[in-house]
């Protein structure tokens, strides 16, 4: 909640000689503190409160809550979470996971044999077509050619 300070209005005419620029402009009070934000607690603080809670002797456990500012509350919740697994889980970090080299190099890999593969079927026509014109004009040249004894 925020709470703004007015300035009074002063008689018509009268001028403040102390004004300083933006005065007559509403102002935040200084004393009411902005919106509240969530603490945010990391894994690795979590579980060094739980460990330094946990050696700390009867009477100390209490300062040390006060001292970090935290409530008897937290620590029930991280144990809870602790115990289940859930904290080291948390201490990974956040985000894509990185892409493995492997996988980059099994994608090229893949994609040279696709390219390779096409210019494999493409030699494998062209043979095939040097075949067929081999054989025709092989043909023509048969026909064409003077049989023996003929008198060409």
């Amino acid at each position: 909640m925020t709470t703004m300070v007015t300035r009074l209005d002063r008689a018509p005419g009268i001028e403040d000689p102390g004004r300083v620029s933006g005065a007559g402009e509403q102002r935040l009070d200084p004393e009411v503190p902005g919106r509240a934000r969530r603490r945010r607690f990391t894994a690795q603080y979590k579980l060094e409160m739980l460990a330094a809670y946990d050696a700390a002797p009867d009477g100390e456990k209490g300062a040390l809550l006060r001292r970090e500012g935290l409530y008897s509350s937290h620590i029930v919740e991280w144990r809870r979470a602790r115990d289940a697994g859930a904290l080291v889980g948390l201490s990974a970090p956040r985000g894509r996971p990185r892409r493995d080299a492997r996988d980059d190099r099994i994608a090229r890999l893949e994609q040279e044999k696709q390219q390779l593969e096409q210019e494999l079927a493409k030699a494998r026509f062209v043979v095939e077509v040097q075949a067929k014109l081999h054989a025709l004009l092989e043909t023509i040249s048969e026909s064409e050619a003077p049989e023996p004894g003929s008198p060409r």
